[in-house]
């Protein structure tokens, strides 16, 4: 199965099972509705996918994988509310439609994303799908990838970077955090809970950081070559921004080098593991070859 087909499907199945954990939600109305909102704003639900697809690598039955995979995109949706806001990047839209506090305001916004990132570790205490031990890890993987050494890190060096001269370390450091850090999570709770070896989890932690660094480097490079109605935003934002990027860096040519010099990282990553699935391999890619 081609992983565009694969995506396809497995995006169907999970957005049917989010749109009714968000829809059961027992709260305020204009809440509820700003939370349905950002959920259901067209994402292409890349990270629930990548854990459901490392999970079938070594396991077959889904249920048990929902509601991680959920609660894994509640806190990305709550990200991206929260880093669109005038505090920080001051965006106007989200994948072509207007930002939460433009559909609504500050405050709710505000609020709805409070709501996401709470009610996503509610959803994994409260399942009965997974047992104690399990709860445990994937609370606790959660909350170092979205917390203050992971994703709110990356997102912080990212501010404080802005109008600055980075170094590619430094631009690895940063997207390894803001962006590389859910990523991983997402391989490492899959692969941990469809039954994966800690030899394996640790060689596809491997594979997930560069898969982290692939998806940050095409997006910059997306930046400026790309076209603004597939990408839902404007192209040259970065730049208009001041931003330290990739091509900014190293030139269009040399980070298109990059990206493939990680992407072949990202495959040896996997033979290292001794996992053949074609899917995880077709990942690596997409992501590098997407244009939105």
């Amino acid at each position: 199965m081609k992983f565009t087909t694969y995506m396809e499907e497995r995006r169907d199945l999970f957005n049917s099972r989010l749109t009714a954990l968000v829809n059961g939600l027992k709260s305020p109305e204009q809440l509820k509705s700003s939370i349905v909102y950002s959920i259901e704003a067209g994402g292409k639900r890349f990270r629930p996918i990548l854990m459901m697809a490392a999970f079938e690598t070594f396991h077959h039955e889904l249920d048990k994988v929902f509601v991680p995979a959920a609660s894994l995109e509640m806190i990305h949706t709550y990200s991206l509310i929260h880093d669109d806001l005038p505090a920080m990047d001051d965006d106007d839209y989200r994948r072509g439609k207007p930002t939460n506090h433009k559909q609504y305001d500050e405050a709710t916004a505000i609020l709805a994303g409070d709501g996401l990132l709470t009610e996503a570790f509610h959803l994994i205490a409260a399942t009965p799908l997974l047992k104690a031990e399990e709860k445990v890890f994937v609370m606790k993987e959660l909350a170092k990838a979205a917390g203050p050494e992971g994703m709110v890190a990356g997102q912080m060096l990212d501010l404080d970077g802005e109008h600055k001269s980075l170094t590619i370390e430094e631009m690895n450091h940063i997207h390894l955090l803001k962006t590389g850090q859910l990523i991983r999570f997402a391989v490492r709770v899959g692969a941990y809970l469809g039954g994966a070896t800690p030899p394996q989890i640790e060689a596809l932690d491997d594979y997930a950081t560069s898969l982290g660094l692939i998806f940050q480097i095409q997006d910059d490079i997306l930046d400026v070559v790309g076209n603004q109605d597939t990408l839902g935003k404007p192209i040259g934002s970065d730049e208009l921004a001041d931003k330290s990027t990739y091509p900014k860096i190293l030139g269009l040519d040399g980070a298109i080098r990059h990206k493939l010099e990680v992407m072949e990282k990202a495959k040896e990553a996997l033979r290292q593991a001794n996992i053949n699935n074609g899917i995880l391999f077709e990942i690596i890619d997409y992501l590098g070859n997407r244009d939105h």
